[in-house]
Formats: C-alpha cells, structure tokens, sequence
C-alpha cells in the first residue's frame, strides 16, 4: 500500500472500535431535550435589536410649535367657553402635541368627542370615553361651540 492509501485507510475505520458501543447516559446529569440540543446549533444573532434600533433612529418625529400669546388667548377663551357649557358635553376636535417616549420630539395628534369636564388645577381635559388630555400641550380646539369665534388657523 502507499502512503496515501494507507492514510485514507486509517481515517475510513478510524472510529470502528467505538461505533457499535452502546450511548453514554450519565447518572449525575438529566439528558438534554431535543429542542435544547437543537438551540445549541442555532444561528448565533450577535446583533439582536440592532434592526430595530435603526428603525427606531429612522422613525421622524416633529418638534413642539411654541404658540404665540394671541394663539394662547384663544385657546384659553375657548376653553372658557367649554367651562361654561359642560353640561352640553360640547362635542369638540383637539389637536395636541404628544411627546414621544424613545426620542426628542413628538407627534401632532387629533382626537374628537364630547368633553365631561376640564381640570384647571391638574390642567387635565376629560373626555366622556373616558380620555384624558394634558392641556400644556394643546395646539387647536374646533366645534360647533366656537362657531362664532374669529379662529386663527395655524399649521402643527
């Protein structure tokens, strides 16, 4: 034989004086299930989340437009004006600014519904679904209630 059938040779039965003995179970340790066997030959993710924080430095939020005092008067004569027909439950659409909680900025949103009650104190808008509106962040009030009143129509 040449070497290098000799070789191939050796590696071909290599194992041969171990492969017919019956498999180890050992008695100090339970056997591994298979899905957890399995998991040990799953791909490793050494980036788990990294796409979603792209996303996440990706997703745009808008800035918080200071509103001008003529902007304020208004929206604090508006809100007087819902003060003093609660019992209506004035049917109203709100604009606001809603901060967003992962990143600088936030987003405008508009909700409708009838208004219960307004909380001068804790500066709260509740709504009778049961909505609750800070009202630092107010950007517009529309409804009928206002139908009279000269209203400035700014953009968020």
């Amino acid at each position: 034989m040449k070497h290098t059938e000799a070789h191939n040779y050796d590696e071909k039965y290599k194992y041969d004086d171990i492969i017919r003995l019956p498999h180890h179970v050992s008695k100090k340790h339970p056997q591994m299930s298979p899905l957890n066997r399995a998991a040990q030959f799953s791909p490793f993710a050494a980036l788990t989340g990294h796409e979603d924080a792209l996303h996440e430095t990706a997703r745009l939020t808008d800035s918080f437009a200071e509103l001008d005092e003529n902007r304020i008067e208004q929206l604090n004569e508006q809100l007087r004006l819902i003060r003093e027909n609660l019992e209506q439950k004035p049917e109203c659409e709100i604009t606001y600014f809603q901060p967003d909680g992962k990143k600088s900025g936030g987003s405008y949103v508009t909700i409708r519904g009838r208004i219960k009650k307004i909380d001068p104190y804790e500066r709260l808008i509740i709504f009778t679904d049961g909505t609750i509106l800070p009202m630092d962040y107010l950007f517009s009030i529309k409804g009928e209630l206002f139908r009279n009143m000269e209203l400035s129509d700014m953009q968020p």
